[in-house]
């Protein structure tokens, strides 16, 4: 994903991109011809970069890795795109979202899909009312096992995906859910999860992710009173379905369909790159030095309680029946309230100093180190700019 990053900032307008690390330098020659004949320096370590001076940096590496590099830039005053997910556990997300809020520094997650001009639109409509009553969200998202993925299984890496865009698109957070994993890869993490589940305005959903099919698919689907919304975000295609206004006269197909069918419609809308347009999103968000919640870029809070959600979908597939989620709000400096350890009021609900509401989960995930540095034969490029 580090080469993306860096095809992208090469030419953002009003930023200079002037290095990356990578541990392993550049073997596929990504950065090569990049700005010039000698192309975009490779650094080894992230202190050569820092010596550079920038103003802000991309964290491209294995999950696991966020949270020491993340860490690193924020203790040197540096803002940070950093990769979903945004930690490898909850606990290393909230010590991210601790480093970089207490030295009011930008920091935003890479949840690429929110700027997929599919999504984009459809949000924009279900804001407007086109859909009414909102009844269900529905996402399958399936394809390949992806070689370059190693250090996280499913949920974490493609599932966050499905977390995140449910929550923004709806604007309600997840309130309880239930999921089953598989491992069929012969790897420690699971391949497969199916997810099921309610946000706290009444909305179902359903979640069916994994790395086990040949066919390649993104498909969302958001059912209400009024019809449904189907977004493409392979080809950024949206389109509805509307409920019929006119009575099918076929007493066996009226039986049969429930609903009756309506027009079909397949918006036309501009498609751009949505990696270029999240680079633009978060150059502006530096600039103005502001990342709160609708400044347009995914925040780093907003990456927290996807990460804690996706514990609490690991956490279900461990046990056998639903898991309910809290919804209190999660506040990374603390340990939670006088109950947090028992469970009592909420099993472990975190008591937020902002007063800012959202999800807490339980969890039973071990706090893991990152991996030895010395370890690195996964690790992708750590992308950085300088703003101009």
């Amino acid at each position: 994903m580090g080469r993306n990053h860096a095809r992208i900032l090469s030419s953002l307008e009003g930023v200079e991109f002037v290095g990356a690390v990578d541990p392993a330098g550049d073997p596929h020659g990504s950065l090569r011809g990049l700005l010039g004949a000698q192309g975009v320096p490779v650094l080894p370590e992230v202190a050569d970069l820092l010596a550079l001076g920038v103003d802000y940096a991309v964290i491209a590496c294995p999950t696991g890795l966020h949270e020491e590099v993340g860490l690193q830039l924020a203790a040197h005053g540096v803002c940070a795109l950093i990769e979903k997910p945004l930690a490898h556990t909850a606990q290393a997300a909230r010590r991210l979202v601790r480093a970089f809020e207490e030295r009011g520094l930008v920091a935003g997650v890479g949840h690429v899909e929110r700027f997929n001009p599919a999504l984009q639109q459809l949000r924009s409509r279900l804001e407007a009312g086109e859909l009414g009553e909102v009844f269900q969200v529905v996402t399958r998202r399936q394809g390949p096992f992806p070689h370059r993925i190693a250090d996280v299984g499913v949920v974490k890496d493609l599932a966050t995906h499905d977390i995140d865009l449910t929550s923004w698109i709806t604007g309600a957070a997840y309130a309880s859910l239930s999921a089953r994993t598989v491992s069929k890869s012969g790897r420690e993490h699971e391949d497969m999860v199916a997810v099921v589940g309610s946000l706290v305005d009444g909305t179902m959903v359903s979640h069916l992710v994994n790395w086990l099919s040949p066919l390649k698919e993104r498909f969302t689907a958001v059912t209400g009173e009024r019809g449904c919304f189907v977004a493409d975000t392979l080809t950024a295609d949206l389109t509805f379905h509307a409920n019929g206004a006119v009575a099918t006269e076929w007493e066996a197909l009226r039986a049969f369909r429930g609903v009756a069918e309506g027009d079909t419609v397949r918006f036309a809308f501009p498609k751009r790159e949505p990696l270029a347009v999240e680079h633009e999103r978060f150059r502006d968000a530096v600039r103005a030095g502001q990342a709160a919640e609708g400044c347009g870029i995914v925040t780093i809070r907003e990456g927290l309680r996807t990460v804690e959600v996706s514990a609490a979908v690991l956490e279900s597939a461990r046990g056998t029946s639903d898991l309910a989620v809290p919804h209190g709000a999660s506040d990374p400096g603390g340990a939670g309230g006088p109950d947090a350890q028992t469970g009592a009021g909420g099993a472990g609900q975190e008591a937020g100093a902002t007063g800012e509401t959202a999800p807490a989960f339980r969890t039973r995930e071990a706090d893991q180190a990152p991996a030895e540095r010395g370890a690195s034969a996964h690790r992708s490029a750590h992308v950085a700019e300088r703003t101009a």
